[in-house]
């Protein structure tokens, strides 16, 4: 993933202007905060859970194999040891 651009505003701005920075943020923007001119943070958005179209996600797994679900559960039957402990399998 590219490393964004980070703009630089002071501690003073950041509480003068909070509310339009968090604004900023929210869209997606970065910010490094300095003190005195040193930078000493970063504010950056948090990745939000986004809605994937069926057509995509059908897309991404198209190249997968396609599986055999009833064979699939028999190889897992078979290669799981029975618990000794267990009343009935």
């Amino acid at each position: 993933m590219a490393e964004h651009a980070h703009r630089e505003i002071t501690q003073r701005e950041l509480r003068n202007d909070s509310g339009r920075i968090m604004r900023h943020v929210e869209s997606g923007e970065s910010f490094v905060i300095t003190r005195n001119g040193t930078p000493v943070g970063k504010l950056i958005p948090l990745r939000r859970r986004t809605f994937v179209p069926r057509s995509e996600v059908l897309a991404a797994f198209a190249p997968a194999p396609v599986l055999d679900d009833e064979r699939f559960r028999a190889d897992i039957d078979s290669s799981v040891e029975q618990d000794p402990f267990s009343r009935e399998w």
